[in-house]
């Protein structure tokens, strides 16, 4: 199994990565882009633990050190490593 992790600012936290690229992409000239917010995506190969074990594993990673819950939420999807 495979944890895919996606981690994003919470909404109304300051995200100066994605002011910056957004400002980039309007001196491209570059239009319609509303908002870009940046985050961290996080591949997690779990091969020998069912799908409810590398759930609960990813889960655990995600808590205590992957994502800061005081600024930052996650998604969290597991798919078959294959």
């Amino acid at each position: 199994m495979k944890a895919h992790v996606t981690i994003m600012p919470k909404e109304g936290i300051l995200d100066p990565q994605g002011l910056t690229v957004g400002k980039a992409l309007l001196n491209l000239g570059i239009k319609g882009v509303r908002e870009v917010r940046i985050g961290k995506f996080v591949e997690i190969d779990m091969p020998k633990l069912t799908r409810e074990k590398a759930e609960a594993v990813a889960t655990e990673a995600c808590e205590k050190l992957l994502a800061n819950p005081n600024i930052e939420g996650y998604t969290l999807t597991i798919v078959d490593g294959g």
